[in-house]
């Protein structure tokens, strides 16, 4: 089973286990997940979808083997519109999940995040570092949702015995993200795209390093398999100042559009790099698309969407309960 099937990263994870030949149970309740991302998938007899919130209480007929729970809102435009809900889906939805993996017997994968780390004091960061998370500001609601989820995670490891894994994601980017989504690389390209100009926050020095959807969801699936339960990062340590990143995406773009500066948000993290010693010792992974290729190819996927979604405004939400 995969919560939150129908978004970015976890309609990539239906792919894969599709791919590898399991029987997928995919879960979504659609508030930022899309069903154009897993359509191709219906006709398939090992795949069937389920519309329900992960935060009511799951209810799943017959054997489970794997859990993988990647419901949640994952970017700034989202989470702080709908902060509630972000904070139950890592709360109350990890929650109900432990508990299916408890009463299935499941080994279940958590998606924790690199903003675990919030603002971080360490560089680059590694697996032992506690994070410098501010839990009253605007991005709390997640960090803070995500830090928890580890914990009650780690609980039921060591309470209950479920087989657990967590992965901290570090900033991912690959066809199936949403234009409007907030996030650096989408809104890059498309402003690129509508003939805008590009806008950075701050002076652009704070840095980010990006991983290609497809390193991010082989290195899950092995952490999956994997004995480890303990927290491990996944990204590329391939570090890059956002002012530069967006100028690589002008530059694939070959749009004459300027480069602008806005006021930055309120705990902008400045600096993200994972340490990825333990995934290379542990899974033998590292990732192997370069910026430039996986660029190309996600630049390539957008531009080939109708032109009205480069366009289409952030989805309103009815209710942040």
């Amino acid at each position: 089973m995969i919560t939150g099937a129908a978004g970015f990263l976890g309609s990539h994870l239906c792919d894969k286990f599709v791919g590898e030949g399991y029987k997928v149970i995919a879960m979504d309740n659609l508030i930022t997940g899309d069903l154009k991302n897993l359509e191709h998938l219906f006709p398939n007899p090992d795949f069937e979808f389920y519309h329900h919130d992960v935060t009511k209480y799951i209810h799943i007929s017959g054997p489970l083997d794997y859990i993988l729970h990647f419901a949640s809102p994952a970017s700034p435009i989202d989470y702080l519109k709908i902060p509630i809900q972000t904070l139950k889906v890592g709360a109350m939805g990890t929650h109900n999940c432990l508990g299916l993996a408890k009463e299935k017997r499941a080994r279940i994968l958590v998606a924790s995040t690199s903003e675990v780390y919030g603002d971080p004091l360490v560089h680059p960061q590694t697996e032992e570092y506690w994070g410098n998370v501010n839990p009253v500001g605007p991005r709390g609601v997640y960090d803070e949702a995500k830090r928890y989820m580890e914990s009650i995670t780690t609980a039921y490891h060591s309470f209950h015995k479920v087989d657990t894994r967590i992965v901290r994601i570090f900033n991912t980017y690959g066809p199936r993200m949403r234009l409007n989504d907030g996030r650096a690389l989408p809104a890059f390209i498309g402003q690129a795209l509508r003939g805008e100009d590009i806008t950075v926050f701050g002076d652009g020095s704070q840095t980010r390093s990006f991983c290609f959807v497809s390193d991010l969801i082989e290195g899950i699936y092995r952490l999956l398999l994997s004995n480890y339960t303990g927290p491990v990062n996944i990204g590329n340590p391939n570090e890059i100042s956002l002012k530069r990143f967006a100028e690589e995406v002008l530059a694939l773009t070959g749009n004459k559009v300027k480069i602008v500066s806005l006021p930055l948000p309120v705990d902008d993290p400045k600096q993200r790099r994972p340490d990825i010693t333990l995934a290379k010792k542990l899974l033998n992974w590292t990732p192997i698309i370069s910026r430039k290729e996986g660029l190309e190819k996600t630049y390539h996927y957008f531009k080939e969407l109708p032109q009205e979604e480069w366009y289409r405004q952030p989805k309103e939400f009815l209710s942040g309960k």
